[in-house]
């Protein structure tokens, strides 16, 4: 009589099970509300890559470089560039906003308490912000050095600094924050 039976009470007990299926279940609502909602309205993406060259241009001209100016009707070019390179155009999927999502859903979802959930959250959706300035000003210099080397520190170089510091920030609150149930970290 074998049939698919229904899940255990003391598998629905379990806290990965529990994690795991919260989890799917925000991050779907969120990719939903992303794709069907968010992304074609486009305003968020468009403050976030906003925001990003803004503070992308203030870190690279502190650091002594002059940007190249905008083209010409540029209110929905989204570019940034240093003399002696070429401009970058910044697509909504290198924004960030995708990563922000996953990073607060995992801390959202594991465990640990809400008082320390409502500063960590904001924080580390900052320094991933601010990591990924300092990778759009450092794509704009090794662009100024050498073009070729764009695509492979594009795609290689900076997705392990970028995830490399997402999950630094998963570990840490894991490692301090998170109830394990048998012997929580103190407050």
């Amino acid at each position: 009589m074998g049939g698919a039976s229904a899940p255990s009470s003391s598998t629905l007990r379990d806290p990965l099970v529990r994690f795991l299926a919260a989890a799917g279940a925000l991050f779907l609502g969120w990719y939903l509300l992303y794709e069907l909602v968010i992304h074609p309205w486009g305003v968020l993406d468009r403050a976030v890559i906003d925001n990003l060259i803004r503070l992308s241009g203030a870190l690279l001209t502190a650091l002594g470089y002059t940007l190249l100016p905008e083209p010409a009707n540029a209110e929905m070019i989204r570019t940034i560039g240093v003399q002696g390179g070429h401009l970058l155009w910044i697509g909504d999927p290198c924004n960030g906003v995708s990563l922000f999502a996953v990073f607060a859903l995992f801390l959202l979802t594991y465990p640990g308490p809400w008082r320390h959930k409502l500063w960590f959250i904001p924080l580390g959706l900052l320094s991933i912000h601010l990591i990924n300035v300092a990778r759009i000003a450092a794509l704009c210099i090794v662009v100024s050095i050498d073009y070729e080397l764009l695509n492979f520190n594009h795609d290689y170089t900076f997705y392990v600094v970028v995830y490399g510091w997402v999950f630094l920030l998963w570990f840490l609150w894991v490692k301090r924050f998170a109830r394990t149930g048998a012997a929580a970290p103190a407050p």
